[in-house]
């Protein structure tokens, strides 16, 4: 397992920003790979196949779809700093807290903030994503729900780091830390106009934000879109076969199937399976520009269906 990483994102991404902390906590080194923000993204859809949510890991021919199944592979390759040293099962929970529950609040405060400075581009193409109108009024609208709704879920973070530790977990940034900064970071770094003024009422968190930003990103060196699909190219797999003994549905290597988030950025990913279990499933497809890869999901929030 060789294989550097190459990690397709944008710098704005608030779900980025999650695994650039993650590189950082365990001093990792990783190849950027800019991507837009919206639809088309012609030279990430050949890995993918469709997928459209950011960010995506690439280690080779391995494409890892969604920020729950790049923190489990970075822990499965990279164990040491560990981002679970108190378990897993729970700080994986916490991040459909963090990337659904909290999120959306989120959302609504910046763009009941900025939406109207957004490209006509930008809000077609979160409709599609959504499913949803984006709506400057409807968002401006609610505004006072998401803040409330966004204090609430603040203060869960505040009565964590009541007793003075330094983060969520204790003396040290874990995956815990990442899933609670997020939406922090995401309303703070763009309308700090209406973030701050919340999360100041809370300074054990700002204390605990200043030292999260501090955590930096790792080392990083920008890479060529390009040459991250030759790279592709040029690679095999390291993802073996290995049928799921515990499958609730009998599925096994070979089968076809489409796997799609199961919130937004619906789009199915079609491929035939390598290997699934609880947490991943994994499934093979092929495209002119790369060759084959496999490309890699987490089971929790996606689905999967025959074809």
């Amino acid at each position: 397992m060789t294989h550097e990483i190459i990690f397709h994102h944008y710098w704005t991404s608030p779900f980025s920003e999650k695994v650039r902390l993650a590189f950082g906590i365990k001093k990792l080194s990783w190849r950027s790979v800019e991507i837009p923000n919206m639809m088309p993204k012609p030279d990430l859809l050949p890995l993918t196949g469709g997928y459209r949510k950011t960010p995506v890991m690439q280690i080779g021919a391995d494409i890892f779809c969604d920020t729950q199944i790049i923190l489990r592979e970075l822990e499965r390759r990279f164990p040491e700093p560990s981002l679970f040293p108190h378990g897993k099962g729970l700080p994986y929970g916490l991040a459909f807290w963090s990337d659904r529950a909290f999120f959306m609040p989120a959302v609504g405060i910046v763009f009941g903030e900025i939406g109207h400075l957004t490209p006509e581009d930008f809000r077609k193409d979160r409709t599609a994503m959504s499913g949803n109108a984006f709506s400057v009024e409807a968002l401006k609208a609610a505004a006072p729900f998401s803040k409330d709704q966004y204090r609430a879920h603040t203060a869960f973070v505040a009565e964590q780091l009541a007793d003075g530790r330094d983060f969520v977990q204790g003396a040290l940034p874990t995956a815990a830390d990442l899933h609670c900064h997020l939406n922090l970071w995401f309303a703070k770094s763009f309308v700090p106009q209406a973030a701050d003024p919340i999360v100041a009422e809370f300074p054990k968190v700002n204390a605990w934000y200043a030292r999260m930003n501090a955590i930096g990103h790792g080392t990083f060196t920008p890479m060529d879109a390009k040459d991250a699909l030759a790279i592709a190219k040029a690679a095999t797999s390291e993802a073996k076969e290995v049928a799921d003994p515990h499958d609730p549905n009998g599925r096994r290597p070979g089968d076809k199937v489409k796997v799609a988030a199961d919130d937004y950025g619906r789009d199915p990913i079609a491929g035939e399976i390598v290997f699934s279990n609880a947490h991943e499933i994994a499934i093979r497809r092929n495209d002119p520009e790369v060759g084959e890869v496999v490309v890699h999901f987490p089971r929790a929030g996606f689905t999967v269906i025959p074809t």
